[in-house]
């Protein structure tokens, strides 16, 4: 896809994987932003869900268990003791049909069976990913089911607005005065807590890896939920500069979190494109969803997509200079 302004995105019915990516620096050079692959083959090979759809339920699931209407429903546990991304066989490896829209769009669609990674009810989903010529590219997602079952779908793209190196000198503002902490397994707790004089506290801006030293964590970096004020309308998320190139992405949603990672599990073992090394930090994800393990947690944005509903989610990354 190419809109009238020279943004070119490149993107599979693979995962419906976002495998490139080029957008301006201050000076006009174009530079791909996202980490992947250039052949099918590393898509096809175990990889961190470069660029994928994931689903039906982004992020984890607590004991890869959960109870819906009175029946307890259990599923792949591919991290730890809990299910992640939709488990083994998750949207992130599927074909999707792929239809061309007017204008520099695609739609990526697909039935989920019952049952399909241990989730209930026939799901019809489909993803439209559109490059606008406000140099903003689109994610809408609709879905139903004929049975109730959990929905989270997110888009899991690895971004380095610089194009190569890591991301810790990125500036990163994030529309959340709260987050939801988690335990050693990066389950969430229950609790929602301020931000306020936290390494968390991105409500101006900070550089990503100038507070690591004080998240405590390893492998050291974010993998955090943060609560936005979204509530079903497109309201903004993130922000974030690259003052080396000065590109831009701010992202807005309608959906209730974005969970920030920044690829603290790379480990130099995966080779990218251009022969690009992925080290740790090489990439930064913002995750517009709901909370990790909503599906139990009863007082979290609730998950539960039921028969004559209609799931909507739309997430924006505008690009520009400074």
């Amino acid at each position: 896809m190419q809109n009238s302004q020279g943004l070119i995105a490149k993107v599979t019915d693979y995962g419906t994987i976002i495998t490139e990516l080029h957008v301006p620096d201050r000076a006009g050079r174009l530079g791909d932003v996202v980490l992947g692959f250039g052949e099918i083959d590393g898509y096809l090979r175990k990889h961190p869900y470069f660029g994928c759809t994931v689903g039906r339920v982004a992020n984890r699931i607590a004991k890869a268990r959960f109870e819906l209407d009175g029946e307890v429903y259990n599923l792949a546990a591919n991290n730890g003791q809990n299910h992640l991304h939709g488990g083994l066989m998750g949207f992130d490896k599927a074909v999707w049909a792929a239809e061309p829209l007017a204008g520099a769009a695609v739609k990526f669609s697909r039935i989920s069976p019952d049952g399909e990674d241990g989730y209930p009810g026939n799901l019809q989903v489909s993803v439209v990913m559109t490059l606008s010529d406000e140099n903003e590219l689109r994610l809408d997602y609709t879905a139903t089911t004929d049975q109730a079952t959990p929905l989270n779908l997110t888009n899991h793209t690895y971004f380095n607005l610089a194009g190569a190196g890591d991301v810790k000198g990125h500036e990163l503002t994030v529309g959340a005065e709260f987050y939801t902490p988690t335990d050693a397994e990066s389950i969430p707790t229950g609790e929602v807590r301020s931000v306020k004089g936290t390494p968390y506290d991105f409500t101006t801006p900070h550089t990503i890896g100038s507070r690591f030293d004080q998240l405590g964590n390893l492998p050291v970096g974010y993998d955090n939920n943060f609560v936005l004020r979204a509530d079903g309308v497109l309201a903004f998320a993130a922000r974030v500069v690259e003052p080396a190139s000065g590109r831009v992405m701010e992202l807005h949603t309608t959906e209730p979190g974005v969970q920030l990672y920044t690829a603290n599990y790379l480990d130099g073992t995966l080779t990218g494109k251009n022969g690009i090394i992925y080290r740790q930090h090489a990439g930064l994800c913002l995750e517009t969803e709901h909370y990790p393990d909503s599906i139990n947690r009863p007082h979290f944005p609730s998950v539960v997509l039921r028969p004559g509903q209609t799931y909507r989610q739309t997430t924006t990354h505008r690009f520009s200079v400074e």
